[in-house]
């Protein structure tokens, strides 16, 4: 007689199998045939067709009688559009925004790309905060920001890549020597933001405050929203390699793959 322990755990085993074979046909493409999900989770024919038929009269998974593949099915499609649904970047960001406050003890915000730029949405600040003039619903540069070079570099949008060069025309004669050769030299800059994986900043927007800022990625790969620390220059660690960027860059990509990103 099997013991309830044992039987608790062999229900465990058979949804980790069954979440398994989902997971295999999501990988596949959503469509794919009993042999390759087979081969995908490793496992034998037979027990992978126990458990699609199952998935089959719950709806979860569908075959196609002409090419015999199986295909996510209805309920598959609810779930994933409830997922979906929540893949809010703020909602989901909220986490990262009180780490970095605490172990940076820098301001942090999330910021998208609204109708007029890039916009502060959520913001988290230390408990003696840099005086910035810098708040929610603040619109930010393109080219001047952290933040807004992110959306420049990671969006292929033309319309965005024309506002930036008129934010050059319009810039003084600082903001521009920062950026030298002009409307040349944004392609160059979009080019070392996107291999560094982040934008930084140093007293280009404000003077005597730096910003790190890092891409938060949708399903689609598209950049939905923007993670940026900023804080006084003469003690910020803008470094590549420093506390502030990795942890940048880190908490993006996890917000990210809360959203569905799946890097490359």
């Amino acid at each position: 007689m099997t013991s309830p322990a044992n039987d608790r755990r062999q229900r465990v085993q058979a949804a980790e199998t069954g979440l398994a074979i989902l997971k295999a046909l999501t990988r596949l493409g959503g469509a794919a045939s009993l042999t390759a999900i087979g081969n995908e989770v490793g496992e034998s024919t037979a027990k992978v067709h126990r458990y699609l038929a199952s998935f089959v009269q719950e709806g979860f998974v569908v075959q196609n009688p002409q090419t015999l593949q199986y295909h996510l099915g209805t309920e598959s499609i609810r779930l994933g559009l409830a997922a979906l649904r929540q893949c809010d970047p703020v909602r989901l960001g909220e986490g990262a925004l009180l780490r970095m406050r605490e172990s940076l003890e820098t301001t942090c915000f999330i910021a998208v790309m609204g109708n007029i730029g890039p916009t502060v949405l959520r913001m988290e600040e230390p408990p003696l905060p840099v005086t910035v003039n810098i708040r929610p619903s603040s619109v930010l540069p393109l080219l001047w920001s952290a933040t807004g070079q992110v959306f420049l570099a990671f969006t292929d949008n033309a319309d965005i890549q024309q506002r930036a060069r008129q934010e050059y025309a319009a810039g003084s004669a600082d903001q521009r020597a920062l950026i030298p050769n002009g409307p040349q030299a944004i392609a160059a800059l979009c080019g070392t933001v996107r291999a560094q994986g982040c934008a930084i900043v140093r007293d280009m927007l404000l003077r005597g405050i730096s910003a790190v800022s890092a891409p938060i990625f949708d399903a689609n790969g598209h950049v939905s929203a923007v993670l940026t620390a900023l804080g006084a220059s003469s003690g910020f660690d803008f470094r590549l390699d420093g506390k502030v960027c990795s942890q940048i860059i880190g908490e993006a990509a996890s917000i990210s793959a809360a959203m569905g990103y799946l890097s490359s």
